[in-house]
């Protein structure tokens, strides 16, 4: 995939071009190079765009040109082969914008695939027709055809990011976005030196369309990845990878804004920099109250603003990270991947460096104890946190499986299918997508009546539980908000099948995340702990194993949203739903109608 951007954002360098375009009956060919000329120095009028292009493909182009010349061959671990990258680039690149700013992104795909982007963390308000996920807003943008997304920026500060909403493509198809606050108001903490982009990812030695495909069709567990990476990089730890390992190039006595996203697939992480506290100022676009620790956890899905205040004598330290699993026998990649801070002076650097502390691959105390401090910054909520309730909905999140078909041998757990499931309904895609069903009225797509409270009660985190509770029923319910509505989640963990942590990830909206908890929500007890002050104010919440958490926001955003777990593969069995709002009354509470080139099915 390419990455191929232009933009337009002075005014009045751009009104100075189309002057210069009336004098083509002199200047004839020489106009291309007055518009040339144009357009290099409005790029370099601002630290923002408003306009960008991708271009989704398997060849590099060269920019500016648009002529294909290779495939993106990638090295690593020893091993090329090609993937889906944008520009040519892995991570991709990254975008910058202004908090409550909108621009356009022409998306190109000349890849093999059907393609799609998300823009994850973006609120997108009255705009879900470009948010992205495939079949929810959208069909996906098929091999050489175009799609120009609309990036509605509203409340939004700090990180968020963008990434590929089909199949497993955003293994290698994602990027951050910097969103600024307004010129007009600052920060809530002094001015960093310096923004660092730090983006975790898994990278397989094989192709990961290949890994998808072979899970699907054997109904058994995707393969782990061979590495963990640091914007692409696996690190010193890994064979043919040193000498391309990220560097961190810092001063002493200089704070760095480090824009951490964690991009991998399937793991939650740890990470930490040897002999310096980093101290979270934000999480999931939009800033928060200091949190300083000597490692910080962060789901698939999640954001943060990380401040590095380059304290200690210089040196060379390493920033590491490795999986957290919590799932008993579950696999997962339990290699560490590590970047290099390194400190400008005149010292000879050591022959090794000592590795940082990190929690144990199974620490659940620690991993809990962190997601559990972080506090909001309600000074800048875009509402306060809601508090009369009109709509609550309790869903259970499980891991299940399917009975195996007669003739064809799986790979799941005793010969099954592994599957997912909210309130045991393992959700059913459709090939149609959800918001064009319900903007034009197509009968047959999705099925309203999405249960708004668990549909079988028992100890849901039990030790031993009957086997019937592990197959569920399929289909594409949808959950129906008015607009408006104050909806309150509480999320159950489960320990059907196997109890594991879940990264849920909210399209469209940020919640209150008002309380968590281990073991079964407690209705008459467990709400008298919520923070209803200062709660995080967050789009992606990890639900800890064989526990719960609750979150609250208000449905004033009408369209389709998608909900589900950012577990990449939890996610491909079905632990997903789907929330429509209705529209408001007044014209700016209404679902406007889609773009005119939304992509066929």
């Amino acid at each position: 995939m390419i990455l191929w951007f232009m933009f337009v954002k002075s005014w009045t360098v751009l009104r100075s071009c189309i002057a210069l375009s009336v004098m083509k009956m002199w200047f004839g060919k020489k106009l291309y190079l007055i518009v040339l000329w144009c357009f290099s120095f409005i790029i370099l009028s601002s630290q923002t765009r408003s306009h960008y292009s991708f271009v989704v493909s398997r060849h590099i182009l060269s920019f500016p040109n648009t002529v294909a010349v290779r495939e993106a061959q990638y090295t690593r671990l020893c091993s090329t082969k090609s993937i889906l990258t944008v520009n040519g680039d892995f991570p991709g690149p990254t975008i910058r914008v202004h908090r409550g700013e909108t621009i356009f992104v022409n998306v190109y795909n000349k890849g093999n695939y059907n393609i799609t982007l998300h823009w994850h963390g973006v609120k997108q308000p009255r705009n879900p027709w470009t948010d992205g996920p495939a079949y929810i807003t959208q069909c996906p943008i098929q091999p050489g055809r175009k799609f120009r997304q609309k990036l509605v920026f509203s409340f939004e500060e700090g990180t968020v990011w963008w990434h590929a909403h089909s199949d497993w493509g955003r293994a290698t198809v994602h990027g951050a976005i910097f969103v600024y606050p307004t010129k007009s108001t600052p920060y809530p903490f002094p001015q960093p030196h310096a923004d660092i982009p730090i983006i975790f990812g898994e990278w397989w030695k094989s192709d990961v369309n290949e890994v998808f495909t072979q899970s699907i069709e054997t109904g058994g567990a995707p393969n782990i990845s061979d590495a963990l990476t640091v914007n692409g990089q696996p690190g010193d730890f890994f064979p043919c990878s040193m000498t391309e390992t990220f560097k961190i190039n810092v001063e002493q006595g200089r704070t760095y804004h480090l824009r951490v996203v964690n991009a991998a697939m399937n793991l939650i992480l740890f990470f930490s920099v040897s002999q310096h506290n980093l101290t979270v100022v934000g999480a999931d676009g939009l800033f928060t109250k200091p949190l300083t620790r000597d490692y910080i956890c962060i789901s698939p899905g999640q954001t943060m603003d990380v401040l590095l205040h380059a304290n200690q004598e210089p040196n060379h330290y390493y920033l590491a990270a490795r999986a957290y699993s919590s799932g008993v026998g579950v696999a997962f990649d339990n290699t560490t991947t590590t970047a290099r801070v390194e400190y400008s002076g005149n010292y000879t650097p050591p022959s090794s460096l000592s590795s940082p502390y990190l929690p144990n691959s199974n620490d659940t105390i620690s991993a809990f104890d962190f997601i559990t401090s972080l506090r909001g910054l309600p000074g800048r909520y875009p509402r306060r946190v809601p508090t009369n309730i009109t709509t609550q909905i309790v869903t259970t999140i499980s891991v299940n499986t399917f009975p195996c078909p007669n003739g064809r041998t799986c790979q799941g757990p005793n010969g099954t299918i592994f599957a997912a499931s909210m309130n045991n309904i393992s959700f059913d895609t459709p090939n149609i997508d959800i918001l064009k069903a319900y903007y034009y009225h197509i009968n047959g797509v999705y099925k309203t009546g999405f249960p708004r409270f668990p549909p079988f009660i028992f100890n849901f985190t039990a030790d031993f539980l009957p086997l019937v509770l592990n197959i569920p029923k399929q289909g594409t319910r949808v959950n129906v908000l008015n607009y408006g509505a104050t909806v309150e989640v509480i999320f159950q963990g489960t320990n059907v099948v196997a109890g594991i942590d879940h990264p849920m990830h909210l399209h469209g909206f940020n919640f209150h995340v008002v309380g968590y908890g281990l073991g079964n929500f407690n209705q008459s007890k467990d709400p008298l702990n919520f923070n209803l002050i200062d709660p995080p104010y967050l789009n992606t919440v990890i639900v800890p194993v064989n526990g719960w958490a609750a979150v609250r926001f208000v449905a004033t955003n009408p369209g389709v949203w998608f909900m589900h777990c950012h577990l990449e593969r939890h996610q491909a069995w079905g632990m997903e739903t789907v929330f429509i709002v209705k529209n408001g009354k007044a014209s700016n509470e209404t679902l406007p109608p889609p773009p005119p080139d939304m992509p066929p099915c």
